[in-house]
């Protein structure tokens, strides 16, 4: 760009940006009267038309990013505009969509040149929104005029932006997020006292502070004025909560608000605050036109039972005569804010202190945020006691705080589905999300589950590669028995964590995209046992191993180059998404002793963090120093804690449950910078040297977690679809679809009841795959149902077929021969409902077959598909002449029931989804002659858990055959309505209750 190029840019980014500004309380208007307007206003001499507009957005520079980014801040919020007040300028359009885009451009009226440019520049992120289930509610969040004042939001928006350097798109996702939790607690200028209960589903390690963050903003700008946030059981988890909300929320304004000068402050010594990289607003909110936010907590400090803590706790009112939720004393009043350990002592201080002022209470809009919320909030206290039900002491708390504070919302955040707030609400008075579940999107950059595991992957396991596998990438086994050391596997994972910290180092002084501060922590976690002796004895262990490695001298550098030349560079050079990454070994080799001095030149290369006061030293306070340490922990690390800079895990700790197993992933989480570099060593079955039957292959146990809350998230996403206008699904009708998932799910007290029953599942087009088959030990019922596929079996084609399809997005063709034959609804239905089963798992997809199949209503035949494998190895005699037929090796959980994780194999889904009209077309003729309107598919599935042992005879054993099934239901098949999910109320009387008596 020239001189006079970079001042014209100059002159249209005020003119535009005041322009934009201009256009924020009623939309999008017409762009070149505003800008015209502007530049007059400023006498600026310089071409501001449409069409330099279009030149500078596309001819680079840094004037013109600047512009770019400021449309591109603007077009993003209007694009993910939602409710009551977008209804004036969107033309009836729906968020995120070209429809949206277009009425923006029709309102700007902008030229079809420059919205070429824009959409070009500026494209419409097209992600979807969080998923919600929630009762029918009143809107009040964007009626009319903004409700409250506008602050606190906008400045952590800017906050995340500037200091944090997010995008646009992720900043309105955030936002978005945070206002589908907001727009669904009660108005807090009601007359009507209503406590709206809610839950967020995220995921571990995935940003849930950040949304909850938002959600405050928000809150506290419509009229909330005290937010309790409960945040976990640990004081450093406490602590870092606080800070956190301090640093992005609060500002140094309130946080100085009464401090004589910085030195006073809670942070003087904090790195962040003397380095700027606090919020700041400026100056006082109150004296900007906004209120002050004062904290009853500090970093240091929480709640105590103080005098001055009761006044604070007292809100004054500009308006004596008026209750203080009127907006004439709301919006003048500060808000509190004060982070809660999750503690009996110190909630019983603060409901004592609350209870001191009570008269005020019930005027007070207040805000109960609780983080980890499945852990310590739940009632799992005996609830059969005679003397009535007893409650665990924090629950207890939680009751009573609920029941001083009228006008208290509670929103629980949890990363499990699954969890005991969620799936158990026997207490009314307890903290079951009645109101709302949201369940969050993953977010973009996060490693979760299903970056470790090659879940569904449509490639063959001999064909796998670093590339296009996650398990070779990432995923390293562990050998030997828990009982046993296993030197060879610590001491690669040992190697494995200096060669990553070397490569970070390489990158600092390389990657011009990575600055001094990008990997200020680098850390290796061991997870083997939650019992502190044996934590003692692992760091020795390790510091021997350390000791041992000799990685400043020649032996360990060679076993060094070994590994990064058979690990480290092949997976880097295909996952290291365009960071630097070394030619060879001798490139990285200057940074090697770099990285080893980082680790362990204080001779304490090993922190054991196994109780609160191990943290509280500041060993492992990530927020106040750069630690680059291998890490040994139990409980303390497995939930809530972050491991910043995580990059090798050794796990081998055995865990009860399915949330247990979820919160101890702490190798989940953002890496951005280091994907590539990250590593799981973990236990596996298959060749553990003889696990105790009652272990469990610990790779395997999460991919069938993941698969669950997989599945369970793609459920909520489908009954979250309004049907005429109605929710199809409340909270209150949740658990028992979580029941489908957990059959052993049922309320604590013996004497409730799910007062919802799941009566029908309606899947058209989908594949449908029942996992819930009879125990190994109930031989005659799965002598039973393989009687009943035997004549199916009988009538199979005497040849195979071989099937294909074509993914024309991925251009990978995927084919399998099969042997087929034909079902009539009526044999069909004949076989479905004779079917043996453990729990009623089956039943509302029966009910959704019967619907379709009887008198023919919407299926005219079922095809009947048998997958055979290409080689003749796994093959086993089935049928009334004993055909062979191929097997398929699926193992169920060992967990308290018996269901299979994932039997299919995931290339057959393709082709029975396109017979049954759901999918493209295939470029196959062998499928496509197949394909029928009515028609359905049932791919048949003969399954064993292990290989069959041959009688003397010369037959196989096929005592524990599980003749497994998926169906997949014409895409025509819709039923009477929409609706994919139906239930019927126990009792209609308390239909928005969750449990009732089951007498």
């Amino acid at each position: 760009m020239s001189t006079a190029e970079n001042a014209n840019a100059d002159v249209l980014l005020k003119v535009h940006q005041a322009a934009l500004a201009g256009m924020q309380a009623a939309g999008p208007g017409p762009l070149g009267r505003a800008v015209a307007f502007y530049a007059e206003m400023q006498a600026f001499g310089h071409d501001v038309s449409e069409t330099t507009f279009r030149d500078i957005l596309t001819c680079g520079g840094e004037g013109a990013e600047a512009l770019k980014r400021a449309w591109r801040i603007q077009l993003t919020d209007w694009d993910y505009a939602n409710g009551p007040a977008t209804t004036a300028w969107a033309a009836g359009t729906e968020p995120r969509t070209d429809e949206r885009r277009a009425a923006i451009h029709d309102r700007l009226g902008l030229e079809p040149a420059t919205r070429k440019v824009l959409d070009a520049e500026i494209p419409v992120q097209k992600t979807a929104g969080p998923v919600v289930i929630s009762q029918e509610r009143k809107p009040w969040r964007g009626i009319g005029t903004q409700r409250g004042v506008d602050w606190y939001w906008p400045a952590y928006q800017r906050y995340l932006q500037e200091k944090k350097g997010w995008s646009p798109e992720t900043t309105a996702d955030l936002g978005d997020a945070a206002e589908r939790v907001v727009e669904r607690l009660a108005d807090p200028t009601s007359s009507e006292a209503y406590q709206s209960k809610g839950l967020v589903v995220g995921y571990v390690q995935s940003g849930k502070t950040a949304n909850f963050t938002g959600v405050i903003a928000k809150a506290i700008d419509a009229g909330y004025r005290l937010v309790i946030v409960l945040g976990g059981t640990l004081n450093l988890l406490r602590a870092q909560t606080q800070r956190r909300l301090d640093m992005e929320l609060v500002g140094r304004e309130n946080i100085l608000r009464g401090a004589g000068n910085e030195v006073d402050s809670d942070y003087a010594d904090d790195t962040a605050w003397l380095r700027n990289k606090f919020l700041s607003h400026g100056g006082m909110p109150s004296e900007l036109g906004a209120f002050d936010v004062e904290r009853l907590t500090t970093r240091a400090n929480d709640y105590k039972s103080l005098a001055q803590g009761i006044r604070a706790l007292q809100i004054e009112k500009r308006e004596k005569g008026l209750p203080l939720y009127d907006p004439r004393n709301l919006d003048h009043a500060a808000a509190r804010l004060m982070v809660v350990k999750k503690n009996k002592t110190v909630l019983a201080k603060l409901v004592k202190d609350l209870e001191k002022i009570k008269g005020l209470l019930g005027e007070i809009p207040a805000l109960i945020i609780d983080d980890e919320s499945d852990e310590a909030s739940p009632n799992t206290a005996n609830p059969n006691r005679s003397d009535g039900p007893d409650r665990t002491a924090i629950n207890q708390k939680l009751s009573e705080l609920l029941g001083l504070l009228p006008r208290a919302q509670y929103v629980g955040y949890t990363a499990t589905p699954f969890a005991n707030v969620f799936i158990d609400p026997s207490d009314t008075r307890d903290i079951f999300p009645k109101d709302f579940l949201i369940s969050l999107r993953r977010p973009d950059g996060y490693m979760g589950v299903q970056d470790f595991h090659d879940l569904d992957s449509k490639i063959p396991p001999q064909e796998r590669t670093f590339a296009n596998s996650n398990e070779k990438a990432y995923v390293r086994e562990i050998g030997g028995s828990i009982e046993e050391e296993d030197d060879i596997s610590l001491r690669k994972a040992l190697d494995m964590f200096v060669l990553t910290g070397a490569m970070k180092i390489y990158r600092e002084a390389e990657d011009p995209r990575v600055d001094e501060n990008h990997f200020r922590h680098h850390t290796m976690l061991v997870h083997e046992s939650r019992l502190t002796a044996e934590h003692s004895e692992l760091r020795g262990r390790l510091l021997r191993l350390w000791d041992e490695g000799g990685y400043t001298g020649p032996s360990g550098r060679e076993r060094l180059r070994e590994l990064f030349e058979s690990d480290l560079l092949p997976v880097s050079r295909v996952r290291a998404d365009g960071f630097a990454v070394p030619g060879s070994y001798d490139d990285l080799a200057p940074y090697i002793g770099p990285a080893w001095a980082r680790i362990g030149a204080d001779d304490r290369p090993v922190i054991v963090v196994n109780g609160d006061k191990d943290i509280e030293r500041g060993e492992a306070d990530f927020d106040r120093r750069a630690i680059w340490k291998i890490l040994i922990g139990g409980q303390k690390l497995s939930r809530g804690f972050t491991v910043e800079g995580l990059t090798v895990t050794y796990y081998r700790r055995r865990a009860g449950n399915a949330s247990t197993m979820m919160q101890m992933g702490r190798w989940f989480g953002f890496r951005r910078g280091y994907r590539d570099l990250v590593r799981l060593w973990i236990g596996r079955n298959e060749s553990s040297g003889g696990l105790r039957p009652q272990e469990i292959d610990l790779y395997e146990a999460f991919e069938g977690i993941c698969r669950d809350e997989e599945s369970f998230r793609a459920q909520l996403e489908q009954y979250s679809v309004m049907v005429n206008g109605k929710p199809q699904v409340t909270p209150a009708q949740v658990p028992p679809l979580v029941s489908q998932h957990f059959p052993k799910l049922k309320p604590t007290s013996r004497n409730k009841m799910y007062n919802a029953r799941l009566v029908e599942v309606r899947s058209p087009g989908q594949w449908s795959e029942p996992t819930a088959y009879p125990a190994e030990n109930q031989t005659a019922a799965l002598r039973h149902n393989t009687n009943l596929w035997i004549p199916v079996l009988d009538r199979l084609s005497d040849t195979t077929t071989h099937f294909s399809f074509h993914n024309a997005d991925t251009g990978i063709t995927h084919g399998f021969d099969a042997f087929t034959g034909q079902l009539t609804p009526e044999d069909a239905l004949a076989v479905f409902r004779s079917l043996k089963w453990h729990g009623q798992h089956f039943a509302p997809s029966l009910a959704y077959l019967e619907a379709i199949s009887e008198n023919r209503r919407e299926v005219d035949d079922w095809l009947v598909v048998a997958p055979q494998h290409s080689s003749s190895v796994q093959r086993i005699p089935l049928g009334t002449h004993k055909r062979s037929l191929s097997w398929f090796s699926r193992k169920r959980r060992q967990e308290r029931y018996p269901l299979f994780g994932a039997i299919s194999d995931p290339k057959h889904r393709a082709v029975a989804m396109r017979i049954a009209g759901s999918l493209p077309h295939s470029n196959d003729p062998n499928t496509e002659k197949h394909v029928a309107r009515r028609r359905g598919v049932i791919t048949l599935y003969p399954v064993l858990e292990q290989r069959p042992t041959v009688t003397a005879t010369g037959e196989a054993d096929l005592r524990g055959l599980v003749m497994a099934f998926a169906f997949v239901a014409p895409a025509a098949a819709h039923g009477q309505d929409e609706k994919v999910v139906r239930f019927t109320t126990i009792d209609s009387a308390q239909e928005d209750e969750a449990i009732i008596d089951a007498t």
